[in-house]
């Protein structure tokens, strides 16, 4: 194996913006951890927090509404789908925070373009070329002992990590990583060839990312057997090690999906979303065997929700507004945001309430005590989840 393909194998080469270096930085941010969960192809959030108690939400699915006697209900008029029944607990500790309404001004419907405009936090007729996370990390970067500031776990892209100079690992497990960081070597001396020693450089910061990953925790936790249950494992592998001393990881990555359904959603969603519960559910056991739950948070995003009439071949298209789960120890669990209002659609469309760079400031600002206005362009009002 050459060192190019060594690279690709690892997945750094298209991912890390510049060496891992010494930033320098005398404090030490970013000491709790994000834990970002994409719920690739846009989930149907009116299914997912459904509004049984208005009748225009059975008017408008006559096939694809949940039966009143299924949904777990949260209070009078809200209640969560059936799948999600091993997001209860959380629930009933105020540790769940249910944001409603969540999207942004002009919405985009294209998978591609919507999903970049989460990624950077821009509006929807600016393109910028760095995530929303990239720009922080450039802002205020994370101390040099962390083993890098994100990770993105399986098939998890960058993302808002993605464009600038963050330093990153993307990997299918720990394990493997650490076994093919062992291929590259420690840099001696400088060679007369600038693009070998920016390959020697990289591999001496592949190694010393697997030095702050190099431990393997055994948890008594149970983890799904399913992909995003794997996927869960291996996040919690990578908080483990670099808890270690040096280590640190300030954002771990992962996807769950596609929601993309079109067509045949009753049982697409039903799987999905009962393997996120389960997911969520072992990553709070988990978290609590490190000692790590209370300095976590946990926030889903997508890049858009579906429409709320059903469509006809038993799904749903694109849509607007949506919700998204927040959950951790410190999380003041509840609903937040604004409920979805059926007499009052846009283009048959719901109209959204919160801003989603609200949820980003809110994370930015209360969980890691940073300053957010630079970073998102202007003034987001923060929520009160944190």
């Amino acid at each position: 194996m050459n060192r190019r393909d060594f690279m690709k194998t690892l997945g750094l080469l298209p991912l890390v913006g510049s060496p891992i270096q010494s930033w320098g930085a005398t404090n030490k941010p970013y000491q709790n951890l994000l834990i970002l969960i994409e719920l690739k192809g846009g989930n149907d959030g009116l299914n997912t927090v459904i509004p049984f108690a208005d009748p225009l939400y059975a008017q408008l699915r006559p096939r694809l509404s949940i039966p009143r006697e299924q949904i777990i209900q949260l209070d009078e008029r809200t209640g969560l789908h059936p799948a999600l029944q091993a997001l209860l607990p959380l629930w009933k500790d105020r540790q769940l925070a249910l944001v409603q309404g969540v999207g942004y001004p002009k919405p985009n419907l294209s998978h591609f373009r919507s999903i970049e405009i989460w990624d950077t936090a821009s509006n929807s007729e600016d393109y910028l070329d760095q995530g929303w996370l990239a720009r922080l990390f450039a802002q205020t970067p994370a101390p040099a002992s962390f083993a890098a500031e994100g990770v993105m776990i399986a098939n998890s892209e960058a993302g808002p990590l993605g464009g600038g100079k963050a330093r990153t690992i993307s990997l299918a497990s720990p394990e493997q990583f650490l076994r093919q960081s062992r291929l590259a070597k420690t840099q001696a001396e400088p060679s007369r060839n600038p693009a070998m020693d920016h390959i020697l450089t990289l591999e001496s910061n592949i190694r010393a990312a697997a030095n702050g990953l190099s431990s393997k925790h055994a948890f008594q936790t149970v983890f799904p057997n399913h992909a995003f249950g794997k996927a869960v494992h291996s996040a919690v592998q990578v908080a483990a090690s670099a808890g270690s001393n040096p280590g640190g990881i300030a954002v771990i990555k992962l996807s769950h999906g596609s929601f993309d359904t079109h067509t045949n959603q009753l049982n697409m969603q039903n799987r999905l979303l009962g393997e996120l519960a389960e997911g969520i559910f072992a990553l709070k056991s988990a978290l609590l065997e490190l000692g790590k739950w209370d300095s976590t948070l946990i926030m889903s995003y997508a890049e858009f929700g579906r429409r709320p009439a059903e469509n006809g071949s038993g799904g749903t298209d694109h849509g607007t507004a949506n919700v998204h789960f927040v959950t951790g120890g410190k999380i003041h669990g509840g609903l937040y945001g604004k409920a979805p209002d059926l007499a009052r659609l846009e283009g048959g469309n719901l109209i959204h309430g919160v801003d989603f760079r609200s949820l980003y400031a809110t994370v930015i600002q209360k969980h890691w005590g940073l300053e957010a206005n630079g970073v998102l362009g202007a003034r987001y009002p923060v929520l009160d989840f944190v």
